[in-house]
């Protein structure tokens, strides 16, 4: 079995009273696209910062490529996007990327790497005169542009609109498929949901579930019917087997089911006039706020 590359074991990190990871397990192979998620203060950049060497754990071991992460870092085998930092101040965003290239040994060409992070454009732009989206994209360019193994990306598309998004993922969604293996950190759970092989889901310093996007709502065990029934007796639809709640959107009511099957039948036999019937497993969102609660 092939070595992974990225190995944390039993990691803890405190911060006075605060304990802010507490006993984190991950292991990620070659070539995956691994999402780490959780609400604010789960501990995510924390557990990203020790990975690279940038933090060093009070208990527990990191390791890149079966080495220590400085040894990766210093061997041009991982680029990071991280949350906190700047962008050099007056030079081009071309003079940054090729300044960027110039330290690493097997760099790719400058220009490419512009044209895949979309700010071919704006090469001649000074970096203090950026928009904020236009920041991230170079600081990708910047965290790309060696060529690594291995990228760790800390919310990456901050400051990104939604069109910036959309594409900022098609260009990663290529990265991907030349066998990179890609680390991010993120609050847009459809980001995970569309783009992750896996989902690495954290609270309160711990993972509390690791596995494919599917199996991870699948966890939650809820499903939802949707149906057009006007003057729906809410009440009655509460009462129904298997609703643990009933909503009213328009003309449409809302059940969440925990047997969706039973909950389906009853409300066909009490209210035969319902129609454009929907029913929906538990999304990404839901099984997020179900297992952080």
């Amino acid at each position: 079995m092939s070595r992974p590359t990225v190995h944390l074991q039993g990691l803890v990190k405190r911060y006075g009273a605060i304990e802010a990871v507490r006993g984190i397990d991950v292991d990620i192979a070659a070539g995956e696209t691994v999402a780490l998620l959780g609400p604010n203060g789960a501990g995510k950049s924390t557990t990203i910062d020790i990975a690279l060497g940038l933090l060093a754990p009070d208990a527990g071991t990191a390791a890149l490529f079966g080495g220590p992460p400085t040894g990766a870092v210093a061997d041009g085998r991982v680029g990071a996007m991280l949350q906190t930092g700047g962008l050099i101040p007056d030079l081009t965003v071309r003079e940054l990327v090729a300044t960027m290239a110039s330290l690493y040994p097997r760099a790719l060409d400058v220009d490419e790497v512009l044209g895949i992070a979309g700010i071919a454009d704006i090469g001649r732009q000074r970096t203090q005169k950026l928009s904020g989206g236009q920041t991230q994209r170079v600081r990708f360019a910047v965290a790309l542009v060696g060529d690594p193994d291995l990228l760790v990306l800390d919310e990456p598309t901050v400051a990104m609109d939604v069109e910036g998004r959309r594409s900022f993922w098609s260009t990663m969604r290529g990265i991907a498929g030349r066998g990179k293996t890609i680390l991010f950190a993120t609050h847009y759970l459809e980001e995970a949901d569309d783009y992750a092989d896996r989902v690495v889901l954290m609270a309160h310093g711990r993972i509390v579930a690791d596995g494919p996007p599917g199996e991870i709502k699948a966890l939650v065990g809820t499903r939802t019917i949707r149906a057009t029934l006007p003057h729906a007796d809410l009440d009655a639809l509460a009462a129904l087997p298997g609703v643990t709640a009933a909503d009213r959107r328009g003309e449409a009511v809302v059940l969440a089911c925990s047997d969706s099957d039973a909950t389906i039948r009853a409300l066909l036999a009490a209210a035969p006039e319902a129609r454009d019937i929907e029913i929906s497993g538990a999304g990404l969102e839901d099984a997020f706020v179900a297992l952080t609660a």
